[in-house]
This record gives structure tokens, sequence and C-alpha cells, in this order.
């Protein structure tokens, strides 16, 4: 009984998310089927109390750099970035689709894959749409942007919210996760590119008009230098901060971190004024916060009357099969998992379950690492894979452009299963490279 009311709780609560009836907020959907495990008896309120240590710092963290991303867009940070990435291309098309490709991952590198695909889709779309090019060929750049937001989110802690709940929750440093992520990110980035470039080669245009966008020089997109010099100076000061704390071995929470360079672009605003602040707040997405520990707390109950045991036992079989099996077959399921039921609570599920399994630590960081790559590129597979892709969708169809599901899935099988496999062999690479104890 136990197990049918856990499974029907989470099921509810995933489609209150997902379906947002009434404009439900997520932070309240979760919270409502939290509330309810609790009241059943599914979870313990100590239980809840492990859960919220367990989470808000990732969340707080995700919040916070979506508060940065947020005032850079606003400062025309990003503007800056798409302007020169254009104008780097010097009328090349398939240089230009190239360059804004690259700096997609580079935007979701470090200010997160949410802020990479919803800052910078709208101003790829509208600098394409100044460049007067036929309607057909704007489709590769939409979703090119979409989609390599999340299959390049691999290199950094930060950068997506899978990644800083689970290095929190394995204990997985901040340079250690980029260097064990280095080779396959890397490995996401140009295949992404090379497979994006396949299905789409008819629809790239071979030349336009540098010209046209003459009146619209870098330097004219910038709307707060202050800000705009002191976005540069954030992402040193992560890089550094973060480097400095691992030699010294002191743990500080990620969001501590984040939260202040949150606070100096804030402060930032204040002598030109041309960024609000109030928007900023208005506009950062506060109830992810709730969201992360209410879904957690569901999830969890999943765990509690052993529902996630099956996972446990398919985590360990694979393992029994060989490394290699266990680190692509992982990062298979939570693909498959992430696909029809949305990324963050697999990303959970999995994670408990690689846990239980108890096996030797030096393949259970791979598990983990295995978890997210299936979790960062696997929700590609369909529109309800990710929140951001919902979000993302609705952005485009307020601008005009109308994906489908029926497209999207199309596009999304063929592009998301080579990327996939391409990461997840390069990760046992990378396992077969490391040292073992």
């Amino acid at each position: 009984m136990e197990k049918l009311l856990s499974l029907g709780i989470f099921l509810l609560t995933l489609f209150l998310v997902i379906a947002k009836p009434k404009n439900l907020g997520i932070g309240w959907s979760a919270w409502l089927g939290a509330i309810t495990c609790l009241a059943l008896g599914l979870v313990s309120f100590s239980d809840v109390v492990y859960i919220t240590l367990l989470v808000w710092d990732a969340t707080l963290a995700f919040v916070f750099l979506i508060f940065i991303s947020i005032i850079l867009d606003k400062a025309g940070f990003f503007e800056w970035m798409a302007l020169k990435s254009i104008g780097y291309a010097k009328g090349n098309g398939i240089l230009l689709f190239v360059s804004l490709m690259l700096l997609g991952a580079f935007i979701s590198a470090i200010f997160a894959n949410d802020g990479a695909s919803l800052m910078l889709t709208p101003i790829i779309y509208s600098k394409i749409k100044h460049l007067n090019l036929p309607s057909a060929t704007i489709m590769p750049y939409i979703m090119g942007s979409g989609f390599i937001a999340d299959t390049a989110s691999l290199p950094l802690v930060i950068s997506n919210l899978t990644n800083i709940i689970t290095a929190h929750f394995f204990g997985i440093d901040f340079w250690k996760f980029a260097f064990l992520m280095f080779l396959p990110n890397l490995v996401a980035i140009i295949s992404s590119i090379l497979v994006l470039y396949l299905f789409y080669k008819k629809s790239l245009i071979k030349r336009y008009d540098p010209e046209v966008l003459e009146a619209y020089p870098p330097k004219y997109a910038i709307r707060d230098p202050l800000v705009f010099a002191m976005g540069w100076l954030v992402i040193l000061f992560i890089g550094v901060s973060f480097l400095v704390l691992e030699l010294l071995k002191v743990q500080v929470p990620i969001s501590v971190i984040l939260g202040l360079c949150a606070l100096l672009l804030t402060l930032a605003t204040l002598k030109n004024r041309v960024v609000s602040v109030k928007e900023i707040a208005l506009l950062t997405p506060w109830q992810i916060v709730f969201f992360s520990i209410g879904m957690y707390v569901v999830v969890y109950s999943l765990k509690k009357v052993g529902l996630t045991d099956s996972l446990v036992y398919a985590i360990r079989w694979l393992f029994e099969a060989g490394e290699p099996f266990s680190i692509v077959g992982t990062g298979l399921l939570s693909a498959f998992l992430s696909a029809t039921m949305n990324n963050l609570p697999t990303v959970m599920i999995v994670n408990l379950s690689v846990k239980d399994a108890q096996l030797p630590e030096s393949i259970t960081q791979f598990l983990a690492l295995a978890n997210l790559v299936g979790t960062n590129i696997g929700p590609k597979l369909t529109p309800i894979g990710s929140l951001a892709t919902l979000l993302w969708l609705h952005i485009l169809e307020y601008k005009g452009v109308r994906v489908s599901w029926g497209y999207y899935m199309k596009v999304g099988f063929v592009l998301t299963i080579p990327v996939l496999l391409a990461v997840l062999f390069s990760l046992v690479f990378v396992y077969w490279l490391s040292p073992k104890p």
C-alpha cells in the first residue's frame, strides 16, 4: 500500500510540475507532494531536515547563478558576446553557426544551462533576424542554441543544477570535477556541433552580409559599462576562489561564493542605475529552492518504501558485467528516465541508488558522473525532459517560432543519441586513465 501511495504522489507531483495547472508554481507543486508524503508517514520530519541540509546549498547556488545571469543580461553582457561571435564569422555562414554554438557552450559552462538557453536564444533569434535571412534558415540556430546549452553543461560544478546537487552529494571538489569532465565536455561540444551541422547543413546559409549589423556594433550592446566589466571579474573570481579553497582544503558552501558575486554585481548596478535590482529580484526563480527540497522529499519517499531497490539491483548488475558497462549503462538509464519523468527527480533517484549500491569509491564517482551525462543530455529526447526546455519552447512561441512536440522529438532523437553515446564512451576512457586505489 505504501509503495502505491508513494508512486501515486510522485506521479501527481510530476504532473503538476510539468503541466502547471492555473499557473501553479513548481515550488508549490513540489511542496504539496512533500507535505502529503509527510502527512501519510511516508517520510519523517527528520528526513525533511536531512534533505534540506543536503540540497539547500546546491539550489541556492543555482538561484544566485540565475540572478547573476539576469543582471549581466540586462547590462548587455550576452548581447555583446553574440555580436562579437557574429563579427568573428565575417560573412561565413558555417563559421557563424559554429561560433554561436561555441558561445552557447561557454555561457552554459559559466552561467548554467538555463542561463544559456533562456538568455542566449532570444538574443540569437533577434540578431539572426537582423541579418535579413529567410525564416527557414533561423531554425538551425534556434534549435542548436537550445540543444548545446544542455549537452555542454558538463564542465563545471556550476554548469547545471544537477551537477551542483551531485557534486555536493558525493563530495566531489570543484576542480576535481572540472578535471574529470574536461574530456567528456569537449567530446560533447564537438559531437553536438558536428551532429547539428550534419542534420541542418541544407538549411544553413553559406554567406551573409556582415555589413547589415554595422549599425549594431558590439560596444553599443553594453548598457552598463561597470556591470559589464564586473561580469568578467566575477568569472575570474569564481575560478580563483574555488582553486584557493581547494588548495587550502577549506570547505565553503558554493552558494556563499556565488552569493558574494551576486552582491558585488548588485552593488555595481547602483552607480549607473541602468539595471533595476528590484526587477532582477522579481525575475529570479526563487521557487527553485522550494521545488528542489520538496521534490527531493517526494523522491526520498520512493527510496523509503523500497521503490528504488530495482535501480540499485540494476546498477550492481551492470557493475558485475564490468566497469565500462556500468558507466555506459547508468548513463543510458538516467537518460531514459530523464526523458520520461524529467531530469531533476531522475538525478536525485539515481544518485540515491548509486550510493545504496555500495560499490567501490573509484567507480561510484564515475557512476555519479555518468548519471550527470544522462540527466544533462538525455532530457533533449523529449520536451518534458527538463523544465528549462518547456520554458524555452514557451519563449520561442512568444517570439513567433513554434516548435511542435513532434518535430522536437524527431530532432531530439537524431541529435541526442549519438552525442550521449560519444560522451559516455569518453567518460569510460577517463575512468581507464584515472588512478585506482
